[in-house]
């Protein structure tokens, strides 16, 4: 028999949830439903009305992005790549950022990190109904599809060495959207708040008392209000990745969304979920998938190669390892 869990419809990998906030913070929030979640934006020291303009905008910036990132929508750019009639194409420079960006992932994890497994992620049907296992003929069939070195960005030019090589920007998209939102805010003279993208969260300054935003972290395979722990931001970001978030269990076995380029199946070491505290959310969301990737040694090794980057990884036993400056609170 097959089970199936998926905690949020979206392709994140977390659902945090903001805790502490008081009444003198007096936040004006909207939510809307983006990026296949529902998400909520949270100002401070503006005049509601005023506040209420600004977050508008900023969910119209958050549609403008779906219309660009999104792989499903038929009139997204990233639809249009995959569709291609030719081997290259005219790219905007949002896409070339986070092509740039996911290069450099590729290569700080050997491969690991690859956004051109998207003939895997269909083949697995891991956000689909039915789920299942491939058989390894398909896999290798996928697998021929694969491999981020078969791409090359010069100027707004992107080029495919194989004209069935797709790529899926979700490991990235959502913390370059936070990172955009909040310049767009600092632009408005908002300095008070939070951004949460539905598991990228990312605050602007601390809160109105001077103390931090408190940001929960969802427990593996836990329902979704069940916190591992709380990690404390001012002004930075907290995004995590998990393997629980996307999984489905046959013949007694789980399988996770998290998928290995190398194997076309999901990857295997000893992490159940990567959080990184970092000043960018484009950052954390690279970090926290390429750690997850990486097992816990090597991911570890990476955060904390990297200034002003701190880390929690959550073992398979549910025990929490972090490096040395991470402020984080266990439940």
């Amino acid at each position: 028999m097959k089970k199936i869990s998926c905690l949020v419809m979206a392709a994140v990998v977390l659902v945090c949830s903001l805790t502490g906030c008081r009444e003198q913070d007096t936040l004006v929030s909207k939510q809307g439903f983006y990026f296949d979640t529902v998400i909520k934006i949270s100002i401070a020291g503006k005049a509601k009305k005023e506040s209420e303009k600004t977050l508008d905008q900023c969910l119209a910036l958050c549609q403008k992005y779906e219309n660009i990132f999104s792989r499903t929508r038929e009139d997204s750019e990233v639809y249009q790549i995959n569709h291609r009639s030719t081997g290259s194409v005219k790219v905007s420079e949002d896409v070339q950022r986070l092509i740039a960006a996911a290069m450099e992932y590729y290569k700080l994890t050997d491969g690991k990190f690859d956004i051109t497994v998207a003939p895997l992620e269909d083949l697995w049907n891991f956000t689909g109904e039915n789920p299942r296992v491939p058989s390894p003929v398909e896999i290798q069939e996928a697998l021929g599809k694969v491999g981020m070195s078969g791409i090359s960005l010069e100027g707004d030019t992107l080029t495919f060495e194989n004209d069935e090589t797709m790529i899926d920007l979700g490991a990235l998209a959502k913390g370059y959207i936070a990172d955009r939102l909040k310049e767009f805010l600092r632009e408005q003279g908002v300095s008070k708040g939070v951004i949460n993208l539905g598991g990228n969260v990312l605050t602007l300054g601390g809160k109105s008392d001077g103390s931090p935003w408190k940001v929960g972290i969802q427990k593996p395979f836990a329902d979704r209000n069940e916190l591992l722990a709380v990690v404390e931001a001012d002004g930075q970001s907290v995004v995590s990745s998990g393997i629980y978030e996307r999984y489905f269990e046959e013949n007694n076995k789980r399988y996770h969304h998290v998928l290995d380029p190398a194997t076309g199946c999901p990857v295997e070491n000893s992490l159940t979920q990567v959080t990184i505290l970092s000043d960018s959310s484009l950052q954390g969301d690279g970090l926290s998938t390429s750690c997850l990737l990486l097992g816990y040694e090597k991911g570890r090794e990476l955060a904390e190669s990297l200034e002003g980057v701190e880390a929690a990884f959550v073992l398979e036993d549910g025990t929490i390892h972090t490096t040395e400056g991470m402020n984080l609170t266990e439940q």
